[in-house]
């Protein structure tokens, strides 16, 4: 069956001589392994568009009996130039797709997930620069997409506490602790996630941390995904993200 879709570059490995394998997030058919032949020569068709973070329009081959589709077409559906230029924005790029490819599996649809991530990547794109607390932003919409989102616990009516738990094994952010799970957020931490839950404003991704506060929470967060979605292992692409992390404040 040959497949017309729009799809997200989430990963490339070299194959053989002058090939290359990505692993796409592809609107109609979810995660799908696709081969594109002499992608490694010069003048390859594939060669510009085969980038992680990249928003394709493609057409393959489709068997159900096999692992790996064989890539016939490919162009941009949106030319996103500086997810490949500029340092910060590539390692969020990367450390982004990892995310999507850790909570998914394979032939998952998942149409407002990938409707999310096309415009997360045009919004990075567009950015005279990208700041640091975009990640949990992004780890807390992509567990929202994926049916196990995080939520205020209203039930303390107008609580101001300045400090409050995750409780991983609920999905509440509450000012009780809740759970053999349940990780204690600084007074930041806690006030910046009950923000992010209750407005998209832009703003709140321009927000500053302490040292370490960023860092720690992306991992509560990430304990939380391990927790609900089974088989997900540590990203590879942190130690690239650490270029952001470590960067001066």
């Amino acid at each position: 069956m040959i497949v017309k879709t729009e799809a997200i570059v989430l990963r490339t490995v070299q194959y053989g001589e002058t090939s290359l394998i990505a692993t796409l997030f592809t609107q109609s058919h979810g995660i799908q392994a696709v081969i594109a032949k002499g992608a490694r020569r010069p003048k390859s068709k594939f060669s510009a568009y085969l980038n992680i973070g990249q928003v394709l329009e493609v057409v393959f081959y489709h068997k159900t009996t096999r692992g790996v589709q064989t890539l016939s077409e490919a162009s941009y559906l949106i030319k996103l130039d500086q997810l490949r230029f500029d340092v910060e924005k590539m390692a969020l790029t990367v450390t982004m797709m990892e995310l999507a490819a850790q909570i998914l599996h394979e032939n998952e649809v998942n149409e407002p997930l990938f409707s999310f991530l096309k415009e997360m990547l045009k919004w990075v794109n567009q950015q005279k620069e990208v700041s640091r607390t975009v990640f949990p932003y992004v780890q807390l919409r992509v567990i929202e997409k994926i049916g196990i989102g995080l939520q205020f616990d209203e039930t303390n009516g107008e609580d101001e506490s300045a400090k409050g738990y995750l409780n991983i094994e609920t999905g509440f952010i509450s000012p009780e602790s809740a759970g053999a799970e349940s990780v204690l957020l600084t007074s930041y931490q806690f006030t910046f996630l009950k923000e992010l839950l209750h407005s998209n404003n832009s703003g709140l991704l321009k927000k500053k941390f302490k040292k370490n506060e960023l860092s720690e929470l992306i991992e509560y967060l990430d304990r939380y995904i391990r927790y609900h979605v089974d088989g997900v292992k540590p990203r590879k692409s942190d130690a690239i993200f650490d270029t952001i992390l470590n960067s001066p404040l």
